[in-house]
């Protein structure tokens, strides 16, 4: 049975975050009328993040709810039209494109900006959900400066690790990398830095198992040769806990149509946010492998708005 079409708009933008807000922002001021659906984390991986220091403009500081908070105020000033919902199936096969959401609603729209953002994989301990925001993060370049002079640990042997625990070094006293493998999975330049750094210390064959801490992350319980007759339990004190071990691109329901990497983010053409589906444009992090910022997802917001309203003036509409 095919759903009928419930609604037709000339802007449609899936998903909250920075990215999304601000193409919101600029669809608004454009006259495209735009209808922006949050998605599953209503303000994006940065209401799960509780200071952010690198944004400009907050010279102070900003909680990431607030300041999601505050660009959602601003696309609501310019009347951008502003939905809990998530889409969950989408035909990109020809103009005007559909969406469903909430497996129910169909909306039918001119230019589609997808800004569903990457979700960062955790190794599913049940500490990492009891620590975060308390010496648990996933993104040494977001928070590695609230550790310096202290001791972290990374997880993870591949290129990102190491870049990591890399940029972690220039700024902690001591850093570990946990890597699960007798060796690391990085290209040959990452893995030589790291083996020169003299305040990083790779522990091979270890798995963590745990967390401790009375009010933040003070150690990590690790397991050495996990399921070998030498298995040994190993702890150690650590102040911050990096996962480094890859993101996952919110893409899946977009890639019968647009190409995507063998991780799954979108492809666009080089410096523009444009996929191969014309009037289709991406936004942040489910299009950002390299980066993945709160600053550099808003200008690609920015840059998709405006690409969709330059679209939709030489088409006519």
């Amino acid at each position: 049975m095919t759903n009928s079409i419930n609604e037709k708009v000339r802007c449609l933008i899936i998903g909250s975050g920075p990215a999304g807000y601000t193409a919101a922002i600029y669809a608004s001021r454009a006259n495209l009328s735009p209808v922006l659906y949050e998605g599953i984390q209503p303000g994006g991986q940065l209401t799960t993040t509780t200071d952010v220091e690198n944004f400009p403009g907050y010279p102070e500081g900003v909680t990431g709810p607030e300041l999601m908070e505050d660009l959602k105020q601003q696309a609501a000033r310019f009347g951008a039209d502003m939905r809990i919902g998530i889409a969950t199936k989408t035909d990109l096969s020809a103009a005007p494109y559909k969406v469903t959401i909430d497996g129910e609603k169909v909306i039918e729209t001119e230019t589609l900006i997808i800004a569903t953002g990457a979700t960062a994989k955790y190794l599913g301990l049940p500490d990492e959900n009891k620590y975060a925001g308390m010496g648990v993060s996933a993104c040494a370049t977001c928070d590695g400066f609230f550790y310096r002079k202290k001791t972290v640990a990374v997880v993870g042997g591949g290129d990102t690790a190491c870049e990591e625990a890399l940029y972690l070094a220039s700024l902690a006293k001591q850093v570990y990398l946990i890597v699960r493998k007798p060796y690391l999975r990085a290209s040959k330049v990452m893995q030589e830095r790291v083996m020169k750094a003299s305040n990083i210390t790779v522990l091979f064959e270890h798995n963590t198992v745990g967390l401790f801490g009375e009010d933040g992350v003070e150690g990590a319980h690790l397991v050495k040769r996990m399921g070998e007759p030498d298995e040994e339990k190993v702890d150690i004190a650590i102040d911050g806990f990096f996962l480094a071990i890859g993101h996952k691109p919110n893409s899946d329901i977009f890639k019968p149509w647009i190409e995507t990497d063998e991780v799954g983010y979108i492809k666009t053409i080089p410096g523009t946010p444009k996929t191969k589906v014309p009037g289709v444009f991406a936004a942040g992090d489910v299009a950002d492998p390299h980066y993945r910022q709160a600053i550099t997802a808003a200008g690609s917001g920015c840059a998709a708005a405006i690409e969709a309203e330059r679209y939709l003036s030489e088409m006519g509409k």
